[in-house]
């Protein structure tokens, strides 16, 4: 909460002492006794001027060449002896009587500069006759008693700064993005600001006033006192009654003169810092479902399902082929979910050397085996916190890591090589793969548990040669992308070339098609792409698959093979394909195996 401070002048600000010492003037000499700031208003007074603390003297005019103006701009003690007959007294002289007489009147100086004036007045002929037969010796008593005021006005304005500064130092801490907290040469808390209190999870009362170990125990704090030397984002845990606090401090001593006189620490949830780390090195695009592409029925049902899907937390598991975009798919489901705002981590399993995805999944503690990074680091689960991390190729994973991944996906807790206490991973995994786990779970390479606890919800990618009517389709965008990256100006693509590119299998699928549209944007010299700047291997396929002396049944039977094959590519590699293929087609299921074994399809 901000604490405002108004600015009162020097005198103003200690009005109460500035009263004691008017009266205390007034009842050892018996005259009126007045005290006036820089700016000509009264701040104490007996007597008539008592009344009149608050208002200004001389029309708050220091330059108007009364008086308390002269004085003040001046410096210089003056005595006025014959008021009520001089102009140039005060201005009420000018508008009627006046009760004043004869007057003394001294500056109030402090470092050199005038803070206002002291006044010793006479209202009665009495007075006037006493004021000016010890005239010298009262100016002298209240020059000293301005000194006195003065002394204690610089006292108080140096309390009043150091008020001011602390304010703003408390302000400034509080701004802040970091917590901090501080504490004295014992390690007693002396401050902390409101997100330091907050990520503690507690009241700052109750955090100001305690043991830095009663709140963090074994904090290296106590080194830094003891020993003066600091340290920079140091990765630190601490487990309370209800909750692990998990931390990146920085700490740096207090030091006056040779002595440590306290510590000031500054960090921040160690959650948040790989969440900046992430948002600042890792660019990965944003990627919703109008990037996947396609106008067939499969790529309709893919959209509404990836819709579905990105509205819930459950594990997803995306089979198909090499190439068909399971990355995509995966990238679109976290950016169209709850989850956006956290970070999306991919890790291909079978891009990383067996001995190193365990401390890139799991990350590793300082110390845990040779060569370990000094601090330790964090692992991709850890990293993908309240975000996704999408496990690329699943069935490249080992086995012996697999009941480690079980037990993450079970707990949401990961514990780092070399550590200890367990880490908060809530992370979403969404896993792909092109391999049949089904029949790595029969052959023990895959576990039976690890396959269910990933397959919440399965999604299959169909192959390119499933969706021919999105052949052309594709084969466009990909043009028009290149085109604009190669800086050509290319109308479109012979029929020809068409015709080829929509009965080639694209084994390598959605990538192969990409890459190859990519190399014929690159060689083309024409502005229609012909047969010309096709790749040889594709022209060679077309030229294996029909052959000039092949028959009118062999034809029929390669047109009916690849109808049944694009099919079950639709279906994909699911329980019952065989049942769903002869429903589609309105045949019954033997019949339907008999063609399946004529055809050699297995």
């Amino acid at each position: 909460m901000p604490i405002y401070l108004e600015k009162l002048s020097k005198l103003k600000a200690i009005q109460a002492d500035a009263q004691v010492i008017s009266e205390a003037i007034s009842a050892i000499i018996e005259l009126d006794t007045v005290i006036v700031d820089e700016t000509l208003m009264v701040v104490a007074g007996t007597g008539r001027f008592k009344k009149r603390v608050g208002y200004k003297e001389e029309d708050g005019d220091l330059h108007a060449g009364y008086l308390y103006g002269r004085v003040i701009t001046k410096g210089k003690s003056e005595i006025v002896e014959d008021a009520p007959n001089d102009p140039l007294y005060d201005p009420s002289v000018q508008s009627g009587p006046i009760d004043e007489l004869a007057e003394i009147c001294c500056p109030i100086i402090g470092h050199g500069k005038t803070l206002g004036v002291i006044g010793m007045v006479a209202v009665t002929e009495e007075q006037r006759q006493y004021l000016l037969s010890r005239k010298r010796r009262f100016m002298e008593f209240v020059l000293r008693m301005g000194q006195l005021l003065a002394s204690n006005a610089i006292e108080a304005d140096a309390h009043h700064n150091n008020i001011m500064v602390t304010n703003q130092l408390c302000t400034i801490i509080e701004s802040i993005d970091n917590a901090m907290l501080s504490v004295d040469k014992n390690g007693t808390i002396m401050h902390c600001n409101q997100i330091g209190a907050n990520l503690i999870r507690r009241n700052k009362r109750d955090i100001i006033g305690r043991h830095i170990s009663r709140i963090w125990p074994g904090s290296p704090i106590l080194s830094v006192l003891d020993t003066g030397a600091g340290y920079n984002w140091h990765e630190e845990s601490y487990q309370s009654a209800n909750h692990a606090m998990e931390f990146m401090v920085t700490v740096n001593a207090v030091v006056s003169g040779s002595d440590v006189v306290g510590a000031v620490a500054s960090f921040r949830d160690v959650a948040e810092v790989r969440q900046k780390a992430y948002d600042m090195i890792v660019t990965v695009p944003r990627v919703g479902v109008d990037s996947i592409w396609g106008e067939s029925l499969p790529m309709h049902k893919l959209r509404e399902t990836v819709l579905q899907v990105a509205q819930s937390n459950a594990n997803v598991l995306i089979t198909g082929e090499t190439g068909t975009g399971k990355g995509l798919v995966s990238s679109a489901i976290h950016h169209s979910g709850p989850r956006l705002a956290g970070p999306f981590i991919p890790v291909n399993c079978g891009a990383i050397p067996d001995n190193l995805i365990e401390s890139e999944l799991f990350g590793y503690r300082e110390g845990a085996f040779s060569g370990a990074k000094k601090g330790g680091k964090p692992g991709k689960f850890e990293l993908a916190h309240n975000g996704t991390i999408f496990l690329d190729e699943i069935g490249d994973m080992p086995l012996r890591l697999q009941p480690k991944l079980l037990h993450i996906l079970q707990t949401k807790m990961v514990e780092r090589l070399g550590g200890v206490k367990p880490i908060p991973a809530n992370a979403r995994v969404i896993a792909s793969t092109n391999r049949d786990l089904e029949s790595m779970i029969t052959e023990n390479e895959f576990r039976n548990d690890l396959f269910f606890r990933l397959n919440v919800i399965p999604i299959h990618v169909p192959p390119l040669r499933a969706r021919t009517r999105d052949m052309l389709m594709l084969l466009e965008r990909f043009l028009e992308k290149y085109c604009r990256n190669e800086g050509k100006l290319i109308n479109g693509v012979s029929e020809d070339v068409k015709d080829l590119f929509v009965s080639y299998r694209w084994p390598g699928n959605v990538r192969e098609l990409e890459n190859t549209v990519e190399y014929m944007a690159s060689m083309t010299t024409q502005d229609i792409i012909t047969m010309d700047s096709v790749p040889a291997r594709i022209k060679r396929q077309r030229q294996a698959n029909t052959p000039s002396d092949m028959s009118l049944d062999a034809l029929l039977q390669n047109y009916e093979k690849n109808l049944l094959l694009e099919k079950l590519d639709e279906i994909g590699n699911l329980p019952g394909r065989i049942d769903k293929l002869a429903d589609s087609l309105h045949v019954s299921r033997a019949t339907l195996y008999r063609k399946l074994k004529k055809l050699g399809i297995q």
